[in-house]
């Protein structure tokens, strides 16, 4: 079963009525149903902002989009937690100091000119150091 065709079965799960689209209400079931809160006014925002024919309602391709938005979300949010261990010194990026030292506590130990290399090969703009952007392009 591909992507498109396991969003469009969570789909159907999801539309209670059956009438091939999404409401506030069953969003929110939706929601609820993988662990999440979303009060209605959330739901209702939601569905206004993602509904492309304007029914007030959500089509399947607005909720492969709403799905899609949220799983980059947590990838986001992923990246920049694993960047703060990185990161250390409270610069807002990670220098070849602090990456020797968080290598080193995962038990890869490296020299110091050997993080200098590795940074280099991601920074984009020359610095010596990455920042986050820099970071999310070496990690996807």
């Amino acid at each position: 079963m591909d992507k498109h065709q396991e969003y469009e079965r969570v789909f159907n799960h999801f539309d209670e009525n059956k009438d091939g689209k999404i409401s506030p209400a069953e969003l929110q079931q939706c929601v609820k149903a993988i662990g999440g809160e979303l009060s209605r006014e959330e739901a209702e925002v939601a569905v206004e902002v993602l509904d492309t024919d304007g029914d007030g309602l959500l089509g399947l391709e607005d909720f492969i989009r709403l799905v899609e938005e949220v799983g980059e979300e947590e990838k986001v949010n992923d990246l920049k937690e694993a960047f703060k261990m990185y990161e250390m010194e409270g610069c807002g990026c990670i220098t070849p100091k602090s990456l020797k030292r968080m290598l080193s506590r995962l038990g890869e130990s490296r020299t110091l000119e050997e993080c200098k290399s590795m940074i280099a090969q991601f920074d984009l703009n020359g610095d010596g150091v990455l920042n986050f952007d820099e970071f999310r392009v070496m990690m996807l």
